[in-house]
């Protein structure tokens, strides 16, 4: 049951973004639009009940709980970001707008960059991880408890991996290409024709 609320959740995030971006943009109705966007926190207070409710009433800790917990420390990181993101590409195609500048491609900027990113990777796994615990101590010692505590160490495997990922644009940043200044095209000299 928890994997199909995992799911559902997934879906109706796509669903309430599209249409939430399709009111605000196709219909001009912003307001409304806005307000739709705004219930897709609702989804995972949804999941969060229905993993406590089923953690309750005595089903064995297992993956599903949590993967549930993953989904919404992910969804806590970069729900809001994804959300922001998308309106920007929604409102340039369907708005007029400006197109949304894109992240910076070399050196310092792009280590910012990923150094953000990853930030949002830690707060999702620490998300995960403070739920994960919480569904400990909510269960008890009555149950095992084993496979919320392996979730806790993959959540914190992919923040590490995210980490080290993200500290190669430290190290090693990414030079633009050097321009050589001369002429992008080859100048070709005029032909002599005969008179």
């Amino acid at each position: 049951m928890i994997v199909t609320l995992i799911i559902i959740c997934e879906v109706g995030f796509w669903v309430l973004l599209a249409g939430g971006l399709a009111l605000r943009y196709l219909a001009g109705m912003r307001r409304l639009g806005a307000a739709v966007l705004l219930l897709e926190p609702l989804l995972e207070v949804v999941l969060l009940v229905v993993t406590a409710v089923d953690l309750r009433n005595g089903a064995e800790p297992d993956w599903k709980h949590g993967l549930a917990a993953l989904y919404i420390g992910y969804t806590v990181a970069y729900g809001h970001y994804t959300v922001r993101w998308l309106d920007g590409h929604a409102a340039h195609r369907l708005a007029g707008a400006p197109r949304p500048p894109k992240p910076p491609r070399y050196g310092a900027a792009r280590a910012r960059h990923e150094a953000m990113l990853w930030l949002r990777t830690l707060l999702g796994a620490a998300v995960a991880i403070g739920l994960l615990q919480l569904a400990i101590g909510y269960v008890g010692d009555a149950n095992d408890t084993g496979s919320l505590t392996a979730w806790q160490g993959t959540a914190l495997r992919a923040a590490g991996i995210h980490g080290v990922i993200a500290l190669t644009y430290v190290l090693w940043p990414k030079k633009p290409p050097v321009d050589s200044g001369g002429p992008t095209r080859v100048e070709r000299p005029e032909r002599l024709t005969k008179r």
